[in-house]
C-alpha cells in the first residue's frame, strides 16, 4: 500500500457500499479476505481506500466508487486533518478556475516536483483574490505534499462540476459530519436577511451611488449570509475561528462574489470581532450579522469604554446588544443591518434601555418572530432585528414594524430545518416589511392581525420595552372565524361518515400460515426493487418529502437541504409506486407514494424501495414491512437512536396474484388511517378554534 494512500473508517465503508454500519461489521467477521486494519484504533480501526474499493468491486457490492465520494473520502483521510484538505483543495480550485493554463503546467510534473512549484502559484492566486493581509495563508512545499493526489483528483471533479460546485460539495460534507462545531446559518434564512438588506442598494442607486453595495458579516461563520447578498462591490468578513475564516474566504472566493474583473473586493479577517475589530473606521452600505448567543465573556469590562456602545453599555448578560451596536457603528448614514437575534432580547429587564434609546434614535426598524426551527437552536422561534443608521438630519421613525410570521399550523409539530416552508415565510416578511420601508411613506401600513403592525414607539417606551411581536399583535379571528369554524365542522362530520364506512371489517381468525420469507436486500441483489437513500437535495422549486410528512401522511413540505454542498446533490425524484421508509425512530412506519406527491424529492433520513412492478405489489410490500415484529428484528440501537436498515426487512415470497389480494387489504388499512388522522386534525382545530372564538368574543356561546 503506497504510503500517502488514504484511509477510511467503518462509517466511510458503509457509505460507500449503501449499507449500514452493522454489514461491514458482518463483512469483517465473515470474509477472512476483508481489508485488514492500516490505523485508528481497536475500537475503531481504519483501512486503506483503494483495498477496500477492490474488495468492494471483487463482492459485486460496488460497481464503482463516484469520483466525488472518493475525493470526500480522501479529504475524510487527510493526514493531516479535514480542515487542512479543505484548505489545500480551496486554493487549489482558485488556480482551476483562474488560471487553468497555469494548472496544466503544475500537474504535468511529479508529485514531489508538483509540491515544490505549488507554494509560489498559490501564493500569486491568493494575493491577487485577498491582498496582503488575508486568512488564507499560503501552505508550504512540505505541507503540502501530502495533499497532492487529493488536489489532482478534486481538478478532476472540478471538470465535472465546476470548481465552485466542487469546494461547496465538499465543504457540505464537512458541515454534515460535524454538525457541533459549526453554527450554520440555513440558506432559507440567509436569503431572507439579505432581501431585507437589499433596500440599501436602491438608495444607493438614487443618491447617484449605481451598483455600489458594499456589506461587512462581522461574524461570518460559514459565509452564509455574504453568499446570499447578489453582486455587492464590496464583502467584508471577519471570524474568530482561523479554520473557519481560511474556509470561508475560499468559498466566498469561488462563489461569484469574490474580486474579479468587475473590481469587486473580498476582505476576510481572522480575529475577536468585539475586542480586536479588523475593520475600524470602515463604513459600508449593509451589515449582516449572525452572532453567538448567550456569551458572557464578550469582553465586557475591558470595553467599558468602547465608542461603539453609544446606546449604551450592553450588560454583561447582553453579549447580542453588543454586536447590534457594533452593526451600527460600521454603517453609513442610512444603511441598514439585518441581525439574528435570540428572542429574550427583545424582553430582558437587563436590555431595556438600550432598546428604549434604539427606539426613540429611530434605529431600530422591525422586529421580526421567525418560527421555531429556523436555524440553530433549532427549538426556539428566533428574532431577526433590522436596523437603519439614523442621519444627522432625519427624523426619528415614529413607529416600528413587528412580525410574527410563525406557521400556526405547523404548531406542535417537530422543530427542525426540514419543518419550515421558506417561501411562505419570506413571503409574510417581505410583505410586511415592503410597504413599511417604502421610500417618503405617507400612509398608514396595513395591519394584519396576528402577522404584522406598526406599532407607536410610543407605545413601546414602558418600564419593560418589551419587543417580543406576539405581545404587540392584535390576534387572529379563532380558526379564521365563525363562518370558518362552521366549514371545519362540516368537514369534520364529513370525514367521521367516510371513516365509519371504510372500517375494517372484523378480523377473521385462521391458523398462522407457513410461508418462505426473503430479505429486502435480497430483493434489491436480484433486481426487484432499488434501495436509495435521502439527501435531502432538491431542484429549483422541487418540493421535498420530509421525514415528518412521512410519519404524518402530509404533502411533501420540506425545502432543500441546507448544508453547503447540497445544491450540487442531485433529488432523487419520487415516482408513483415508491415505497418510503423512515431511517430512524424503529417504528412501523411505510408510505406509499402516490399521484399526488410523485414527482417530489426524498428527503434526509428516508429510504427509498422502488420495486418492479412485474414482481412486487408496492402496497403488498409497504404492508409487510410495517409489520412490528418485523421492524424490530430490521432495527439497530446507537445512543439514544433507534436506526432501521431496511435491507433487513422481510417479506414472504408469494406470487404476484397473490400479493395484490394482500396489498387491496393493506390499501384500504392506509386509505383508514388516513381517515382517523384527517378527523384528529379537524377536531383539534375545532375545539381550539371554538375555545379562542369564546374567550375572544368573536363566537357566542349558546
Amino acid at each position: 500500500m503506497p504510503d500517502n494512500s488514504t484511509e477510511v473508517t467503518a462509517a466511510g465503508i458503509a457509505r460507500l457500499a449503501g449499507v449500514g454500519r452493522a454489514a461491514v461489521s458482518n463483512w469483517r467477521r465473515r470474509h477472512t479476505d476483508f481489508p485488514k486494519p492500516v490505523g485508528g484504533t481497536e475500537a475503531s480501526p481504519s483501512f486503506a481506500l483503494p483495498e477496500v474499493e477492490q474488495w468492494l468491486r471483487d463482492q459485486g457490492k460496488l460497481a464503482e466508487v463516484p469520483l466525488r465520494e472518493r475525493v470526500w473520502q480522501q479529504v475524510a483521510g487527510h493526514p493531516d486533518g479535514a480542515v487542512t484538505a479543505l484548505v489545500h483543495a480551496g486554493c487549489a480550485l482558485l488556480i482551476v478556475r483562474d488560471r487553468p493554463t497555469a494548472w496544466l503546467e503544475i500537474t504535468a510534473v511529479s508529485d514531489t516536483r508538483m509540491a515544490g512549484v505549488l507554494p509560489g502559484a498559490l501564493d500569486h492566486v491568493l494575493a491577487d483574490r485577498f491582498g496582503a493581509r488575508r486568512a488564507v495563508p499560503t501552505p508550504t512545499a512540505s505541507a503540502i505534499l501530502p495533499s497532492v493526489p487529493l488536489l489532482r483528483a478534486v481538478a478532476e471533479l472540478a471538470a465535472e462540476t465546476g470548481a465552485r460546485q466542487a469546494f461547496d460539495f465538499l465543504f457540505g460534507r464537512q458541515l454534515d459530519a460535524n454538525p457541533r462545531q459549526y453554527t450554520l446559518t440555513p440558506p432559507g434564512l440567509a436569503e431572507l436577511m439579505a432581501d431585507l438588506a437589499q433596500p440599501v442598494r436602491d438608495a444607493a442607486r438614487q443618491s447617484g451611488n449605481r451598483g455600489s453595495l458594499s456589506v461587512l458579516d462581522p461574524a461570518a461563520g460559514t459565509g452564509a449570509l455574504l453568499c446570499a447578498v447578489g453582486r455587492p462591490t464590496a464583502l467584508h468578513a471577519q471570524e474568530a475561528d482561523p479554520d473557519l475564516a481560511a474556509l470561508t474566504a475560499l468559498r466566498l472566493a469561488l462563489d461569484s462574489t469574490g474580486r474579479g474583473a468587475d473590481g469587486s473586493t473580498l476582505a476576510v479577517r481572522t480575529g475577536d470581532t468585539l475586542r480586536a475589530d479588523a475593520f475600524p473606521g470602515l463604513t459600508v452600505d449593509a451589515v449582516l450579522c449572525h452572532p453567538p448567543f448567550n456569551e458572557r465573556n464578550w469582553g465586557h469590562d475591558e470595553l467599558a469604554y468602547d465608542p461603539r456602545w453609544e446606546y449604551g453599555l450592553p450588560a454583561r448578560t447582553e453579549s447580542e446588544l453588543a454586536w447590534v451596536q457594533h452593526a451600527l457603528a460600521h454603517l453609513r448614514e442610512g444603511g441598514t443591518a439585518v441581525v439574528l437575534m435570540p428572542p429574550a432580547a427583545a424582553s430582558r429587564r437587563s436590555g431595556r434601555r438600550i432598546r428604549a434609546d434604539l427606539l426613540r434614535r429611530g434605529a431600530l426598524r422591525a422586529v421580526i418572530a421567525l418560527p421555531a426551527g429556523a436555524a440553530p437552536p433549532y427549538g426556539i422561534p428566533l428574532h431577526i432585528w433590522v436596523l437603519r443608521k439614523p442621519g444627522a438630519e432625519q427624523p426619528p421613525a415614529p413607529e416600528l414594524l413587528v412580525v410574527d410570521a410563525a406557521e400556526p399550523e405547523t404548531a406542535g409539530a417537530p422543530s427542525g430545518r426540514d419543518r419550515l416552508d421558506w417561501p411562505a415565510v419570506r413571503g409574510a416578511v417581505l410583505d410586511a416589511w415592503t410597504p413599511f420601508d417604502a421610500p417618503g411613506r405617507r400612509a398608514a401600513v396595513e395591519e394584519r392581525p396576528g402577522t404584522s403592525r406598526a406599532v407607536p414607539v410610543i407605545e413601546l417606551l414602558d418600564d419593560d420595552v418589551d419587543l417580543a411581536p406576539a405581545r404587540h399583535l392584535p390576534p387572529p379571528a379563532a380558526g379564521g372565524g365563525a363562518a370558518e369554524l362552521v366549514r371545519v365542522r362540516e368537514r369534520l362530520r364529513e370525514t367521521l361518515q367516510l371513516t365509519a364506512r371504510i372500517t375494517p371489517p372484523p378480523a377473521v381468525p385462521c391458523e398462522p400460515a407457513r410461508r418462505s420469507f426473503t430479505t429486502v436486500g435480497e430483493l434489491a441483489r436480484a433486481g426487484a426493487l432499488h434501495l436509495r437513500t435521502g439527501s435531502g437535495a432538491g431542484g429549483g422549486e422541487v418540493p421535498v418529502l420530509t421525514e415528518h410528512d412521512v410519519i404524518a401522511g402530509t404533502a411533501p413540505s420540506g425545502t432543500p437541504s441546507m448544508s453547503a454542498g447540497a445544491p450540487e446533490d442531485e433529488p432523487l425524484l419520487l415516482e408513483a409506486g415508491d415505497v418510503i421508509v423512515p431511517v430512524l425512530g424503529g417504528g412501523s412506519v411505510a408510505r406509499v407514494v402516490d399521484d399526488a406527491t410523485a414527482g417530489a424529492a426524498l428527503g434526509r433520513n428516508l429510504q427509498l424501495l422502488r420495486p418492479d412492478p412485474a414482481a412486487l405489489d408496492p402496497w403488498f410490500l409497504a404492508g409487510f414491512l410495517r409489520g412490528t415484529a418485523n421492524s424490530r428484528q430490521a432495527s439497530s440501537y446507537a445512543s439514544t437512536a433507534t436506526r432501521l436498515d431496511a435491507r433487513r426487512l422481510q417479506v414472504p415470497r408469494l406470487p404476484l396474484a397473490e400479493q395484490r389480494k394482500y396489498g387491496e387489504q393493506f390499501s384500504a388499512l392506509a386509505a383508514f388511517e388516513d381517515a382517523l388522522r384527517t378527523a384528529g386534525r379537524l377536531g383539534g382545530q375545532l375545539v381550539q378554534g371554538m375555545y379562542d372564538g369564546l374567550t375572544d368574543g368573536s363566537v357566542a356561546p349558546k
